[in-house]
């Protein structure tokens, strides 16, 4: 991580191993702090706020199934929705082939 940043901001590797003695801890403290801030927020947009977008997506096919979608599972089984229950799907996955699976366990429609 230091090497990181020692590539990116110079100055703020230099504040984070000089020992105290160089002029201006004050503001070596105010970039460190802001330092901090940005690779948070650059986290935050580059892979938290995406992620939970995904989810609150997901979550929305999830509660919009119904009979006659064709989704697959996370296990790989395509099928055809058959019934829907509070926290389980019935698919059908062959003729006069039926299973019961987790409502998690849908990973997408498919058309």
């Amino acid at each position: 991580m230091l090497l990181f940043l020692a590539f990116l901001f110079p100055e703020v590797a230099h504040a984070m191993s000089a020992p105290g003695g160089e002029g201006g801890a004050a503001g070596g403290n105010s970039g460190m702090l802001f330092m901090l801030i940005a690779i948070f927020a650059i986290f935050y947009f580059l892979m938290i706020r995406p992620e939970s977008k995904r989810r609150k997506e997901r979550q929305q096919m999830i509660d919009s199934l119904k009979r006659g979608d064709r989704v697959v599972t996370i296990g790989g089984l395509y099928g055809e929705v058959q019934d829907v229950h509070d926290d389980k799907v019935v698919l059908r996955i062959a003729e006069n082939l039926k299973v019961e699976v987790a409502k998690s366990a849908v990973s997408g429609k498919r058309e």
